[in-house]
């Protein structure tokens, strides 16, 4: 006798194949909310204290307006460094079998481990003008510290593991069989990446593109150290957000966060529709 047979007459119940999914669905919608949403929530509310015409003074002062443009242009710029970069690390991690290999792979998760102030001060050690690199490169009159080049410097070290990490899996799973069967056909090697290999993870770099912009957009330790932090020359958004919370300006602190964020969510909603965009037409 089936279960559904147990039941008495006229009474129906809804059967889940997840054991304990509207629980499951409570408990995740819960804490949802309360890592993001009150947060997000919280922050409109305290930039919405200034009122419209505040907000739009808080937020068109030079100061402000060249903070956020440096930080997403320097975001933008690094990611964008990082896309090429993180694909070819992916491609030799995966389709190369050399000496020290697996160090190289460990090393690719060390800026999720490291604390940013950490590789700030390893940043600024090696790119200042008495630094490891940064000592040669004065001499021929290049300085990557201090200015708007060490702060890309440091977005591209804390955005490129991300876009490692998301192209890895998809060169995984690619099977070689591809490729090889390009090779017959008589494409060469640089027609085989740009028509097979480049396709088959365009939507996984823009993937990783996405996550990229968005770490480096926010981050904070490791830049302020490279930076130099002159206002309107390399101070970044996230470091006048600090400096409005000391100045005990919380609200002009969340306009700018609220700038941010509403930047970032259009960077991520154009990227995400690029990338179902660029999906085959089963996995969109």
């Amino acid at each position: 006798m089936s279960s559904r047979s147990l039941l008495l007459p006229g009474v129906r119940r809804k059967l889940h194949a997840l054991p304990g999914f509207r629980g499951s669905l409570t408990l995740t919608l819960l804490w949802v909310g309360l890592l993001v949403v009150v947060p997000l929530a919280a922050l409109v509310v305290c930039a919405a204290k200034l009122g419209p015409a505040g907000l739009w003074r808080s937020l068109a002062s030079p100061r402000v307006l060249h903070a956020l443009e440096l930080s997403f242009g320097a975001a933008l710029a690094a990611s964008i460094i990082d896309l090429p970069l993180g694909l070819l690390l992916a491609f030799v991690l995966v389709r190369r079998r050399f000496w020290g290999r697996q160090l190289l792979d460990a090393l690719m998760d060390l800026p999720f481990a490291l604390p940013t102030a950490v590789a700030g001060i390893t940043l600024v050690t090696l790119f200042s003008p008495v630094g490891w690199i940064g000592a040669p490169l004065a001499g021929l009159g290049v300085t990557l510290a201090y200015n708007q080049a060490g702060i890309v410097i440091a977005l591209i070290f804390i955005g490129l593991p991300f876009m490692v990490r998301t192209v890895q899996p998809v060169l995984l799973d690619l099977p070689r069989d591809i490729e090889e069967a390009a090779e017959t056909l008589g494409a060469t090697a640089w027609q085989t990446t740009w028509r097979v290999l480049l396709p088959a993870v365009a939507p996984a770099l823009v993937a990783g593109l996405g996550l990229a912009f968005a770490r480096a957009l926010g981050e904070y330790g490791s830049v302020i150290f490279i930076a130099g932090n002159l206002p309107n020359k390399t101070e970044i958004a996230p470091l006048l957000i600090v400096t409005r919370l000391l100045e005990f300006n919380d609200s002009g602190a969340a306009a700018i966060g609220l700038a941010m964020l509403v930047g970032a969510l259009g960077v991520l909603i154009l990227l995400g529709a690029v990338s179902r965009k660029l999906r085959p037409a089963g996995f969109r």
